[in-house]
């Protein structure tokens, strides 16, 4: 902790107006329940956040052949949060944030909602991104994975539309705190769509998300998967962090162990749920504008800075929306999928994957 106290670092804080009073301008706008929240979990504390802040500064000059483009207090201080306040760690993810940028220079050119890539992926729905958050304050990003159209969205230029969203949600200080939920509806996802994840890519994904993100992740829960995403699964494992593998839920159909981890009242009804069914064009409009509509009627406003610029005739006919394919999630609580006698038993029958 260099000259920081140790006990400092860690001291109990009275809740309440004393700790609004210690609270800085970083930490404006969140509620006291947060900040006590991110006092308990993330050992942050107020009367120190600027020295951790530039105690992880200070090491940027360790790493010369990173190209460190922003570090400011803001930014430097959600690698913190994500790491827990252990200035080392948080360090080396801010290293590796830029370095996977460095190393992917493809997949940051012209890294904006107005990507024509990226634009496609939004619009068919990649990432749903709920707007309640649940009962923790995470936010609820979605995937129906039958929704992949491989002939009209790379699995890159899906990437790419997942790191943008999460860069977009976590200029929220809540949410780096209180972090992010995936899940994955694997319906109707057929073994041929399964066939192109191949391990470079799927390692492309890992190292992005869980590597160089500086984005807590409560749980990525699996839903409906059927026995070659287990396969798959079982072949990215050894790319996973332990932390990460105790995070990831395999749940089948059995929606009742999922709302013991997100009550119904925070899904959409594909997920057994009480909201309505998820709208997929809900997170493109937010991102492409508030006058987006799935005839593709654009009017060109902005969100932070993201512009929607006029495109040709022929790029929105490329980009309007298909027919989505809609989960079959919504299955009686409870009822737990049976796989056939012999379904299960060799484990090794791995994808044809190149």
């Amino acid at each position: 902790m260099g000259s920081v106290p140790f006990l400092l670092k860690y001291q109990k804080l009275s809740p309440g107006k004393g700790d609004l009073a210690k609270m800085t301008h970083l930490q404006a706008g969140l509620s006291p329940e947060t900040i006590e929240k991110a006092r308990l979990e993330l050992n942050e504390n107020p009367d120190i956040l600027h020295q951790d802040i530039q105690q992880v500064r200070d090491m940027i000059i360790t790493r010369p052949d990173i190209g460190f483009l922003r570090t400011d207090d803001a930014f430097i201080l959600r690698f913190l949060r994500a790491r827990k306040f252990h200035q080392t760690d948080a360090f080396r993810l801010l290293a590796q944030y830029f370095q996977y940028r460095q190393l992917n220079l493809d997949m940051f050119k012209n890294f904006k909602a107005d990507d024509p890539g990226i634009k496609r992926a939004l619009i068919d729905g990649f990432p749903g991104v709920l707007e309640k958050r649940d009962h923790y304050g995470r936010k609820i990003l979605l995937l129906f994975a039958a929704n992949w159209d491989q002939s009209r969205n790379s699995f890159t230029d899906i990437l790419r539309a997942i790191l943008l969203s999460l860069e977009v949600l976590i200029e929220d200080p809540e949410l780096q705190i209180n972090g992010f939920i995936l899940i994955i509806d694997w319906s109707n996802f057929s073994f041929k769509q399964a066939s192109k994840l191949t391990p470079s890519i799927l390692k492309l994904a890992i190292e992005g998300l869980q590597d160089s993100f500086p984005a807590r992740f409560g749980g990525v829960h699996f839903v409906n998967q059927p026995w070659y995403i287990h396969a798959l699964y079982t072949l990215i494992k050894p790319f996973l962090k332990d932390k990460t593998r105790k995070r990831i839920f395999l749940h089948g159909n059995n929606l009742n162990s999922l709302h013991q981890l997100i009550h119904p009242e925070f899904l959409p009804s594909e997920f057994g749920g009480t909201l309505p069914p998820y709208d997929m064009g809900t997170w493109a409009r937010t991102l492409l504008g508030p006058d987006y509509s799935d005839e593709n009627d654009y009017t060109h406003t902005s969100y932070n800075a993201m512009h929607v610029k006029h495109t040709s005739s022929n790029l929105e006919r490329e980009c309007s929306p298909k027919p989505m394919k809609r989960s079959q999630s919504v299955v009686e609580a409870g009822t737990l999928k049976h796989e056939e006698k012999g379904e299960n038993e060799n484990t090794q029958p791995l994808l044809a994957l190149d």
